[in-house]
């Protein structure tokens, strides 16, 4: 039976579902109980997830549909730009599909990030699937309707909030992912743990070991419980007016790392580093005491995430970075931070010697 996290009808959409199942042998029955029958599909995937899978939903939804097509992108997140939404475009286009057809994004954050980006442009908007097949993407990017693209390598720059008309997630699929790829999910999903609920990251530190090994049972669980939490945070507030913010937690540092680092590290690494920054300001202000800080900060190394920047990191480059995050605010960067672990909340007066101080913590060598 599947498990199924329902996402509200908000102002940004219409109510879906989040189906998690161990293969794609449901996915024609929820593509039919939506409507979708006899529309053609096109399927947006990327040149890594495309040959593993393309053909397996072709034919798990050729019986369903009128017609399939599929477009393969080039992986990587340096892809991840208008130049690809063009194609996207150029590609519908081209194949004559009109407002009634269906886009499907198969892949990771990128892919559907992009994908649904161009169904809430394209044409002013037509229907899409989400289909995410990495640890992050699944419990993270897929859910909520935040899609867009980068510009100009600034993160995320360009989008729309666009809910899709359903997640439908295969846990099978994470068996291929490599153990970088996973712990990047992983970093989202302690995030979940540290802003919403304490004892769910309790959880998660005392079962490291059986989600490291993909145990089924504790992958269900897990991934269950964040998207729960993503769901609530994103149904209270769609477009991010106000608490929806705190799933930015280490994400403000995080991603000027990301930029700094010519993205040669994982979204979720960054992230991780973004979090212990930010945990080190939530600390230095006494809202974590100093047991609280380094077990959050150690308990990353279990999830194979890193606790440390290279020496010769740039601090002020990365504090200038910040300062272009589309997280700015009337001039002030909006920061998440811990009151205690399992409680966030937004501050806007972090200021540039607190970020200095945080991001050298990160360059320190491990005692």
């Amino acid at each position: 039976m599947a498990t199924i996290v329902s996402v509200p009808k908000t102002s940004s959409g219409d109510a879906y579902d989040i189906l998690i199942e161990h293969d794609f042998a449901k996915l024609k029955d929820a593509i039919i109980k939506l409507g979708f029958s006899n529309k053609r599909f096109c399927i947006v995937t990327d040149s890594n997830v495309g040959p593993l899978y393309a053909d397996k939903i072709v034919e798990e939804l050729s019986s369903i549909a009128k017609e399939i097509k599929v477009l393969t992108l080039p992986a990587g997140e340096e892809n991840k730009n208008l130049e690809q939404v063009q194609k996207v475009y150029e590609f519908l286009i081209e194949n004559h599909f009109d407002r009634k057809d269906i886009l499907f994004a198969l892949g990771g954050g990128v892919i559907g990030d992009l994908t649904g980006f161009a169904a809430a442009t394209y044409l002013r908007g037509i229907k899409f699937v989400q289909i995410p097949t990495t640890l992050l993407s699944q419990t993270d990017s897929s859910i909520g309707g935040k899609t867009g693209v980068d510009f100009n390598e600034y993160k995320n720059m360009v989008g729309a909030f666009y809910q899709p008309s359903l997640v439908y997630m295969n846990m099978s699929v994470l068996k291929t992912l490599s153990a970088r790829q996973f712990a990047s999910g992983m970093a989202e999903i302690l995030k979940h743990g540290l802003i919403k609920d304490n004892s769910y990251y309790e959880w998660l530190i005392n079962n490291f070991i059986e989600i490291n090994d993909l145990e089924a049972e504790f992958l269900e669980k897990m991934i269950k419980r964040s998207c729960e939490i993503k769901a609530e945070v994103v149904s209270n507030d769609p477009k991010e007016q106000g608490e929806r913010a705190i799933l930015n937690f280490g994400h403000t540092v995080g991603h000027a790392i990301e930029k700094y680092m010519n993205f040669k590290l994982t979204h979720g690494e960054c992230v991780a580093l973004g979090m212990i920054a930010a945990c080190w300001i939530s600390y230095k202000r006494g809202m974590l005491d100093t047991e609280e800080f380094y077990e959050i900060r150690d308990m990353f190394l279990p999830f194979r995430l890193p606790l440390t920047l290279e020496d010769d990191a740039d601090l002020d480059r990365i504090i200038e970075i910040t300062k272009s995050d589309k997280k700015m605010e009337s001039g002030h960067i909006k920061f998440i931070l811990l009151k205690k672990p399992g409680k966030a909340y937004i501050d806007t007066s972090v200021t540039d010697d607190e970020m200095r101080d945080a991001v050298k913590q990160l360059i320190l060598t491990d005692d």
